[in-house]
């Protein structure tokens, strides 16, 4: 077996380190799964946490998803398996092996992904959420939105079949992720 197939367990290992959990026990904070949506992501830590406890949890989970995939792309492996290492950090975010498989919904994770396959592409999909956000002021639709455009701007700015085939995977598991927030935003619920 070639060694830079180790990219792939090592980007899930990557991807199972929860940032909200870690963040939240070493600035003592109470267990995100256990405060507002109990989701282990940045928003539900911005409720209880605040805005710094929130930051760092966005950033530990937008590395995790960036670092393998950008070390991967930097030694030149196949596309195929830079797919499969962007798609194993994200699955390790959503299913995290060290946290009973019970994981975040993956939208800092899936840009980090996104800024290693391209930084141009990353870009584009960050700055779609920031404008969504800023029109809305709702971060799931904000998310939803970016996720939604990042397959368009992947063929666009990428054209490749294997990066393009991971970046739809992953925009479907967050609109899987985010079932219970679509619902809520066409209700006018969410907020």
């Amino acid at each position: 077996m070639n060694s830079e197939w180790l990219f792939v367990p090592i980007a899930y290992l990557i991807g199972s380190i929860c940032s909200a959990i870690v963040v939240c026990r070493i600035m003592g904070l109470p267990d995100p799964r256990e405060q507002g949506s109990g989701n282990p992501g940045a928003t539900n830590v911005m409720r209880f946490g605040g805005k710094k406890a929130a930051g760092i949890t966005l950033l530990g989970d937008l590395l995790k998803g960036l670092i393998p995939v950008y070390l991967a792309n930097l030694l030149a492996v196949p596309m195929e398996l830079l797919a499969l290492t962007g798609l194993a950090a994200f699955f390790g975010h959503l299913y995290p092996i060290f946290f009973a498989f019970k994981g975040g919904k993956g939208v800092a994770t899936s840009v980090g992904v996104l800024l290693g396959f391209s930084w141009l592409l990353g870009g584009l999909v960050m700055a779609t959420w920031i404008i969504v956000y800023k029109l809305g002021k709702i971060s799931s639709q904000a998310a939803l939105i970016a996720s939604l455009m990042s397959p368009i701007y992947c063929w666009f700015i990428i054209g490749d079949k294997a990066l393009l085939a991971a970046t739809l995977v992953m925009m479907l598991l967050l609109l899987w992720r985010h079932r219970s927030n679509i619902k809520r935003l066409l209700a006018g619920l969410e907020d």
